[in-house]
């Protein structure tokens, strides 16, 4: 599950500040926001998940989501570990996480269906709170400062995703098919040379698919698309799962991933399905076959390392991208077992 961040504007005594924090909390693309009663109003302001802060109790459409604790004590510990399980949301505060340990925390609400919390007022001590014991807490309410605070908790949440581990993959055939139906995934984002996603017929083994940010005799560059494949094939998720490019829709978030393996997220636009003729294409990595299918036009390009070269020029012998992964996919989701995929 991906990491929340809620911006919290309720604490600041001058409505004028609380506005601008709000407005900026927007602007930066924040979609839980926490307000006090007295703020019902704010979302005139733009349309987002208002949480209200009333005493220790967090609230969403009028139903009480989650419950905060300020930590001072080991029996105030031990209230938290008493919520875990009662409600969505049980929120931490701490003045000193050396007396009291984060780490105790995170595993026992691993074990809970409730999501763990830590209210922070410091970007770098938000960025630690995600990361301890590598699991990190679900979520941060973030309390700013400043309005610069809001803008680098987003700068944070940017580069939160994890570097994607790609390997190089020597093409072994090129084969021309029938018809079939291919996807165009058109984001809400500019990808620049050397970002694409990685797509492929396998969850085991996914190509890295560029993006149609270069020119070409015949079409316009469209740097905000790429030309996945097949509708049958995977595509690689913000939050590590896949989906068939098929189940794509407008508004989901796909993952976008460049040569060195930097990953960022990108909101799905639209999704284009039109029958086009095809070509497998079947790559090795350390003696293990993968494939993906994509369509037969020069515009669709595979990544080289710093380079990327289209379908139509590919040569048994060339090196491409792939992401390799153990064990297999249930229902989108890295699961620990055998499962062959041919």
């Amino acid at each position: 599950m991906e990491k929340a961040i809620w911006i919290d504007a309720s604490g600041h005594s001058k409505p004028e500040e609380r506005k601008r924090l709000i407005l900026t909390a927007l602007e930066s693309g924040f979609g839980h926001i926490v307000v006090s009663p007295d703020d019902t109003q704010s979302n005139k302001y733009g349309r987002f998940h208002m949480v209200i802060s009333d005493g220790d109790e967090f609230l969403l459409d009028g139903e009480t989501i989650g419950r905060s604790v300020v930590i001072t004590s080991k029996m105030d510990e031990k209230r938290a570990r008493d919520l875990a399980g009662k409600y969505e949301i049980v929120a931490i505060e701490a003045a000193d996480w050396k007396v009291i340990p984060l780490e105790n925390l995170i595993v026992h609400f691993a074990k809970s269906e409730s999501r763990l919390f830590v209210r922070s007022d410091s970007v770098d001590e938000s960025k630690l709170f995600l990361e301890t014991m590598e699991r990190g807490a679900d979520g941060i309410i973030f309390v700013p400062t400043s309005i610069e605070d809001v803008k680098r908790m987003s700068d944070l949440l940017s580069r939160q995703l994890p570097k994607q581990e790609l390997a190089e993959g020597a093409i072994k055939q090129i084969r021309h098919l029938g018809l079939g139906d291919r996807v165009c995934v058109d984001t809400c984002s500019l990808l620049s040379i050397g970002e694409g996603m990685l797509i492929g017929s396998s969850s085991s083994g996914m190509f890295l698919i560029h993006s149609e940010t270069y020119e070409s005799e015949y079409v316009a560059s469209r740097p905000f698309r790429v030309n996945a494949g097949a509708v049958h094939a995977y595509i690689l998720l913000p939050d590590g799962s896949t989906k068939y490019l098929s189940e794509l829709k407008s508004g989901d978030e796909v993952l976008v991933v460049d040569f060195k393996g930097n990953s960022r997220p990108a909101v799905v636009g639209r999704v284009k399905i039109e029958r086009r003729p095809l070509l497998l294409i079947e790559a090795e990595v350390s003696g293990q076959l993968y494939s993906t299918i994509v369509q037969n036009a020069e515009t669709i390009r595979l990544v080289a390392g710093e380079t990327a070269k289209s379908v139509t020029e590919l040569m048994p012998g060339d090196r491409v991208m792939i992401r390799v992964e153990a064990g297999g996919r249930h229902f989108g989701s890295s699961v620990e077992e055998t499962i062959r995929e041919k």
